[in-house]
């Protein structure tokens, strides 16, 4: 692929760490870093991909399955965020929990068996918006080789294309959790609910999509420009029949569309603040 300015600092970055644990989702971000630790440091690197049940079983399948495409060494580990009930009651400072226990875990592994650094795909784009794991990231020293060499998720998505990775176009998917109102609990039940309905919305034919979980109310959000898909009267019909099957009451269509992060818009000035 052409050497870029970018990608150049990347990969010095990523020598420069040495023996590196890389964490690991299967997102764009996560598979470019992987994909660049691979190609750099060859078996001095390890992809791991937290397995729980906020992380739906399609996306640790495509996970997985990139790694074998790309012969990319990758472990899975158990986590086990959602018996913390500072994470489980669900309040702004969730997403610090999950990545904290997260980074332990990595951490030592890296000790137990010989690695050097631990690091993540948070990239410049992700600066401007609401995420208390990176605080988390910060406080157990991880690397942020995408950060550092200033590749925001555009630049990330033209790499990864550059490279062959057909990831390149792979819609944005955060944890379950994050579907799941502020104040409501986290539980199995209520993470079954999402991951069904967005399977269920994916087997119709759209492609970005998130169900949020507003307790009785399902509130569905479909990317713009596949909007008018959603909006017939049947696809309304049957997106009341696969959400009230999956036990809600109320089935709603937010005509804003798909946006990342619409959760954190109730949440309080005071609480943004808290995650700088």
């Amino acid at each position: 692929m052409p050497s870029t300015p970018q990608l150049d600092l990347l990969n010095a970055r990523l020598r420069a760490l040495g023996k590196v644990m890389v964490a690991y989702s299967g997102g764009v971000d996560s598979a470019f870093l992987a994909w660049a630790a691979h190609e750099q440091l060859g078996d001095k690197m390890l992809a791991v991909i937290a397995d729980s049940p906020s992380l739906a079983r399609t996306q640790l399948a495509d996970a997985l399955l990139f790694a074998e495409e790309q012969r990319i060494p990758v472990e899975v580990i158990g986590t086990g965020e959602l018996e913390n009930p500072d994470y489980a009651k669900n309040d702004g400072a969730r997403c610090f929990f999950c990545k904290d226990e997260l980074f332990a875990v990595m951490e030592r592994m890296r000790a137990e068996r010989g690695f050097d650094a631990v690091a993540y795909g948070v990239n410049l784009d992700d600066q401007g918006d609401f995420r208390p794991g990176q605080r988390a990231a910060q406080q157990h020293g991880v690397a942020a080789p995408l950060l550092e060499a200033a590749l925001g998720k555009q630049a990330i998505r033209e790499l990864a294309r550059s490279a062959g990775l057909r990831v390149w176009d792979k819609p944005a998917s955060a944890c379950l959790s994050s579907r799941i109102e502020y104040g409501r609990s986290v539980t199995r039940e209520a993470l079954g609910q999402v991951e069904q309905g967005e399977d269920a919305l994916r087997a119709l034919g759209f492609r970005q999509v998130r169900v949020r979980h507003h307790g009785e109310t399902v509130r569905v959000e479909i990317a713009r420009e596949e909007m008018a898909q959603a909006l017939t009267p049947a696809m309304a019909a049957e997106f009341t029949r696969i959400f009230k099957a999956l036990g809600f009451t109320y089935v709603t269509l937010d005509l804003e569309g798909f946006r990342s992060g619409s959760m954190n818009a109730v949440l309080p000035a005071s609480t943004l603040l808290r995650a700088l």
